[in-house]
């Protein structure tokens, strides 16, 4: 198997594992009990949490352990909104953000009488901070646009925005689920008031996620049940998968400057070998300012789905885009943002390179592309078969 899908998820490193074991096997106590079975497990919670926040540049109290990105993203949309809706009742959010925002936001403006403006992204898949600018109202609380986006790897212009949204004191949440290992992240120097992050991402375990709150931010829960993690988000912490997010962390910020070239080689490679063999593919996104490790290419004249499928009986891993719609493949709702016709949307693949990933599996991966286009070429898959090469 030749796995190209790292920003679904990655594979659990070592130090992660090692990390959890005690945690599932001598200290599994609850971390709110008294006895020393729970004090145990609550010394592992806090030893995460600090470790954590010296990686992240944060202060301990500031990070709150949830169960994935998608409830970080729920919790700060959510939570923020509502704990500030006296202030002002207008929110914004980009166009191209993951569904874990986007139908958050369209839950606040279809039932609880919030207005909402989607910012919308250029043909590169970024948001104009003069856009934000103007959107921006006396009665604006609260803005989020993802730092990295997770089907085309474009990287947003934070700290601008960040500094617009700190000069008219709007809050400003980013969605890091995507960007965290593969970009500097200091949240303290951020501007932020909140971003979220998935352990699963940078090969800790799947069911841990964080939530940074800035100190002196209120927030509500939307949860209820028990006064964890300060009051703000119940519910028992899930001690291992906390213990292998810290050890993870650390592990993939070991040597992220000298990871990240790799990576962006090893991606400029795959492009040279699609390029080879399909020469009217094209890259979608901007091509700088983006993610060393992905790279989102359409077909011209298929489909993504029959990509994927004969990719995958080739022993190649990909995606069409997010892999949090249960399997199913639809036009991109991303690349729509940025103005791609349905066509170029609906033959999508994306690629993304991971730690494991090495020159000799690209390579193999290139002739298992070119073998797929020919084969598709030579029984009419495409709609235009003029458009591939022979190898």
């Amino acid at each position: 198997m030749i796995y190209l899908d790292y920003n679904a998820t990655t594979p659990l490193c070592a130090p992660a594992l090692e990390a959890m074991q005690p945690f599932l096997e001598r200290h599994y106590g609850n971390p709110s009990s008294v006895h020393s079975a729970g004090r145990e497990a609550r010394a592992g919670v806090d030893d995460a949490r600090d470790r954590l926040a010296v990686l992240l540049g944060a202060k301990p109290h500031e990070l709150i352990f949830t169960s994935s990105g998608t409830e970080s993203n729920n919790l700060a949309v959510l939570g923020l909104a509502r704990a500030h809706r006296d202030r002002g009742r207008h929110l914004i959010c980009a166009s191209a953000e993951h569904h874990a925002v986007l139908q958050a936001f369209e839950h606040l403006g279809k039932r609880e009488g919030f207005e909402v403006t989607f910012l919308p992204v250029d043909d590169r898949g970024r948001v104009d901070p003069d856009d934000l600018k103007r959107a921006i109202r006396s009665d604006t609380t609260l803005v989020s646009i993802m730092t990295a986006n997770n089907e085309t790897g474009v990287l947003q212009p934070m700290e601008e925005l960040a500094n617009l949204c700190d000069g008219r004191g709007v809050l400003l949440h980013s969605d890091m689920v995507q960007s965290f290992r593969k970009v500097e992240t200091r949240l303290g120097e951020s501007g932020l008031a909140a971003a979220s992050f998935a352990a699963h991402k940078f090969h800790g375990p799947k069911g841990a996620g964080l939530l940074y709150l800035r100190a002196g931010v209120p927030i509500e829960a939307v949860q209820f049940g028990g006064a964890h993690e300060n009051q703000r988000r119940p519910g028992t912490e899930n001690v291992p998968a906390i213990a292998g997010m810290a050890a993870a962390a650390e592990w993939t910020l070991r040597d992220r400057a000298r990871e990240q070239a790799r990576e962006e080689a090893l991606r400029d490679r795959l492009w040279n070998h699609i390029t080879s063999c399909f020469p009217s593919a094209t890259q979608n996104g901007d091509t700088v300012q983006r993610l060393a490790n992905t790279l989102n290419v359409s077909f011209a004249g298929l489909s993504s789905e029959t990509i994927l499928m004969a990719l995958d009986l080739e022993g190649v891993c990909a995606s069409s885009g997010s892999a949090c719609m249960v399997g199913s493949i639809v036009a991109s709702h991303v690349l729509l943002a940025m103005g791609l016709p349905v066509s170029l949307a609906s033959s999508a693949v994306r690629f993304s390179l991971g730690h494991e990933t090495t020159e000799a599996e690209v390579d193999r991966a290139g002739n298992i592309i070119a073998r797929v286009m020919n084969h598709m070429a030579s029984t009419g898959s495409s709609l235009k078969t003029e458009a591939y090469a022979v190898v």
